[in-house]
């Protein structure tokens, strides 16, 4: 039995009145997830446990089968794994995100805005221009830089402490003052950060383009080294990751899991969907792995941007070409497997941020497709009656481990 996890990381939402009342979910043209749909079980499940922030950290987590109250310990010191960081007990890492500035002239650094998260969904080899002008300047001990993903890069703070800041995505459109770490040397650092890069040669060509600059880094997720089990002891299976996001793949390094490279990934809209298909394939069929997980970054960045049509677009792309090809070529290997598709948390588009609300889910089974009558969506799902309140139970349910029956 070959196991695999498609998850689309904040494709849950909340009806939208444009939309009819219905949600992205619902709305978008899904076939294959609605012919797979009538073969398998759906219900809701909560990814986030009671009291915990809802983010992409905790909810990858528990769906991992790992309680986050047990093992989470901050989200960038997961990415820090991803990206080789060298962590001594006594470090604090931190997300150093590069974001979009409102760059009113005349006004304080406090008073300014966030207006992108992601400065444009900026490409890695740009942002590593923009992050090496920084630490000519900051990258000195205590502190110590390393290059990520796109905006999502890593300061280390050896001896730090680890302050508990805001996700830059949480506030977009909002003024920075009640934001700004406590911590004056980090405060001062994210200031001098704008000085940089407000100015630089390459933002100045993307505001020419039309494109945000990416102008300033903020600091958040801070957190020390973690303790993960191994996947493969906890489970009994051989797992791989197949993520464009530093954090997932980080989350597999510290289980313990082995990381695909897909060529094109990179967490946007325009990721190369086929590609995380066909890995995963590859890696069950062709190579000796019992489980993959297929993370798609996309419908969680356009709920943060508060694009609806993009977020159906995503959420399109994702039936089209990883669930259809996905299902098609296992079920062409003849191989006999088990599917979950859910999403992490919910990215309101309302909202543009994640919320800790219950997720739907699906989970088939080649060797005992079940007959119903409904599409995989919110409403559907939670009319299922079926609901598992705890999200690590989902990797039991996923292996077809026998447990105790709740209904919503």
């Amino acid at each position: 039995m070959k196991y695999v996890v498609v998850l689309g990381d904040g494709m849950a939402d909340e009806p939208i009145q444009e939309l009819g009342g219905k949600t992205p979910l619902s709305y978008a043209e899904t076939p294959a997830l609605d012919r797979l749909s009538k073969k398998s079980e759906i219900g809701m499940v909560s990814t986030i446990p009671k009291g915990m922030k809802p983010g992409s950290d905790t909810a990858n987590l528990s769906v991992m089968g790992y309680d986050p109250r047990q093992y989470y310990s901050g989200r960038s010191p997961l990415e820090a794994l991803s990206i080789g960081v060298p962590m001594k007990d006594t470090d604090i890492a931190m997300r150093c995100n590069i974001v979009t500035l409102s760059e009113e002239e005349g006004i304080p650094f406090e008073k300014r805005r966030i207006l992108d998260h992601s400065s444009g969904e900026i490409e890695t080899k740009d942002c590593a221009v923009l992050l090496k002008a920084v630490m000519e300047e900051m990258d000195r001990p205590p502190y110590r830089f390393y290059v990520g993903t796109s905006y999502r890069h890593c300061l280390i703070w050896e001896g730090g402490e680890a302050e508990e800041l805001t996700p830059p995505h949480d506030v977009l459109g909002r003024e920075i003052a009640p934001y700004l770490p406590g911590d004056r040397k980090l405060y001062e650092m994210m200031k001098r950060s704008y000085e940089i890069l407000k100015n630089h040669p390459l933002n100045a060509e993307r505001r020419k383009q039309g494109k945000n600059p990416a102008n300033c880094c903020w600091f958040w997720g801070a957190g020390t080294r973690p303790a993960l089990p191994s996947f493969r002891e906890k489970t009994g299976m051989k797992g791989i990751m197949i993520s464009a996001v530093d954090l997932l793949k980080g989350i597999a390094v510290g289980a313990g899991m082995d990381v695909a490279e897909v060529e094109g990934a990179n967490g946007g809209l325009d990721t190369n969907y086929e590609g995380k298909a066909r890995a995963a394939l590859d890696a069950l069929i062709d190579g000796d792995y019992d489980f993959a997980y297929i993370h798609v970054e996309a419908p969680d960045e356009m709920g943060h941007q508060g694009s609806v049509e993009k977020k159906m677009t995503a959420i399109e792309y994702l039936d089209k070409r990883v669930i259809a090809p996905l299902v098609a070529g296992l079920d062409h290997s003849g191989l006999e497997y088990r599917l979950l598709v859910l999403p992490d948390h919910p990215t309101p588009i309302r909202m543009r941020t994640h919320t800790a609300e219950s997720v739907p889910y699906l989970l088939y089974d080649s060797t005992a497709p079940q007959k119903n009558d409904w599409n995989y969506n919110e409403a559907e799902a939670i009319l299922s009656g079926n609901f598992i309140p705890e999200g690590p139970v989902l990797m039991d349910r996923l292996m077809g481990i026998k447990q105790p029956e709740y209904r919503l």
